[in-house]
């Protein structure tokens, strides 16, 4: 046998062989190897497995990390860029972004849930705090910046007053206190809406004026709605705007008056309808009167006019010039008249440029045609001049837009 060729000093002990010594000199192993050893294939792999299963259990349990845009704690951060909040090793459940103004931003999940971004930047100056959820979380993640103000700013100054009644040529008239460089980007920012509907276009006479009208004459009745969003609006270079409101008129009945200056006549219609009709005394040939459609912006029933300020030199200067309503912005209006004869009113056309009704010195005597046209009067009412020998009036010479075309009006839009 294989045992009696080994050598004696293998495993002898009291001249036998022991079982220890036979299994040291057949090469045995230490009974763990030995059952390492014995395992099967099947059983090494549930081995491996045991060890990926806890890998797997360790990433399934991380905790969801949320980041907020801008950073929490920021004190100037930018208004000019949308908030977003974004989640790491998780989906988001739920997000809200508030202001201290009182306002919250709205905004979107993408299609993994794992960003949310606001649809519009948040508002400068403003405190905000973020409160972000993630799926199956029992915490919520809260966090808080302000934006930084901006540094130059601008408003719109509109016309007619809010909650005011005017007539129906009344244009909604805007004069912002800066130039206006991206016009679009402040067009867009303001709407002006009607009931009942009607299409209204925005006209740019210049960088600081924006005017809304409809293509004919408001509705009587209509009420108007004018709605400034102009916060955070760069309108220039670093220059944004302030306002976020909304405010709201009405038109009256409607009044159009005529001035027929070669028969020195005005017929007032209210409605459709003659209402009155005043002898007149229109732009003498010097001075001749703007023709043209013109509005009435302004109402004093007493008001000093000087000739020095319309370029005249010292032709005339009167302290208590009764019921004048300005028509253009260089200085035409339609006025009560108490210093020239009574005759001159249907016959003669001998002011500077003013159309003129007789009238009483003190503005209180309620007959008279002065009194009685202003009385009737509001401002936002139209008035026509025809047959003055002078051109038409520019459609920026006050309020008087309704000289353009339709198509020239839709031309100077910027949107």
């Amino acid at each position: 046998m294989g045992v009696q060729h080994i050598s004696n000093r293998s495993g002898r002990q009291s001249g036998k062989w022991s079982r220890r010594g036979i299994l040291a000199a057949l090469g045995a192993v230490p009974a763990g190897a030995a059952l390492a050893g014995c395992s099967s294939s099947a059983d090494a792999s549930a081995a491996g497995g045991g060890k990926g299963a806890t890998a797997s259990a360790k990433s399934a349990t991380k905790k969801a990390t949320i980041t907020v845009s801008p950073v929490s704690g920021t004190k100037k951060a930018d208004f000019t860029a949308p908030v977003e909040v974004t989640v790491t090793d998780g989906t988001l459940a739920s997000v809200t972004v508030a202001g201290n103004d009182g306002a919250t931003l709205s905004g979107t999940f993408d299609s993994a849930k794992t960003k949310w971004t606001s649809a519009k930047n948040p508002f400068s100056g403003t405190k905000y705090t973020v409160t972000a959820k993630a799926q199956g979380a029992t915490d919520e993640t809260v966090a808080t910046f302000t934006t930084k103000s901006p540094g130059e700013t601008f408003i719109g100054y509109f016309t007619p007053e809010a909650d005011s009644t005017s007539g129906v040529g009344m244009p909604v008239s805007i004069n912002f206190t800066h130039a206006v460089k991206d016009r679009a980007a402040v067009q867009k920012a303001i709407t002006v809406t009607a009931e009942p509907e009607v299409e209204i276009v925005g006209h740019w006479f210049s960088d600081t004026r924006l005017d809304f009208r409809p293509e004919t004459y408001w509705a009587k009745g209509t009420k108007i709605t004018l709605s400034l969003k102009l916060k955070d609006v760069e309108g220039s270079d670093g220059v944004y705007g302030v306002q976020s409101k909304d405010v709201t008129f009405h038109i009256g009945r409607e009044q159009i008056s005529t001035v027929d200056l070669s028969t020195k006549q005005m017929t007032v219609k209210r409605d459709g309808a003659t209402y009155a009709a005043y002898p007149v005394s229109g732009g003498n040939a010097q001075h001749t009167t703007w023709s043209g459609i013109m509005v009435i912006s302004e109402r004093f029933k007493q008001t000093r006019m000087e000739s020095s300020t319309v370029g005249l030199g010292d032709e005339y200067d009167i302290s208590d010039v009764p019921h004048a309503q300005r028509l253009t912005t260089s200085g035409t209006f339609v006025h009560g008249n108490y210093w020239a004869s009574t005759s001159v009113f249907g016959s003669q056309n001998t002011s500077h440029g003013c159309v003129g009704l007789h009238d009483a010195k003190g503005a209180s005597d309620s007959s008279v045609a002065g009194y009685k046209f202003y009385e009737s009067s509001m401002i936002g009412d139209v008035v026509i001049v025809k047959n003055s020998g002078e051109k038409t009036v520019e459609a920026s010479n006050g309020l008087n837009g309704w000289n353009l075309s339709w198509a020239d009006w839709k031309a100077g839009s910027a949107v």
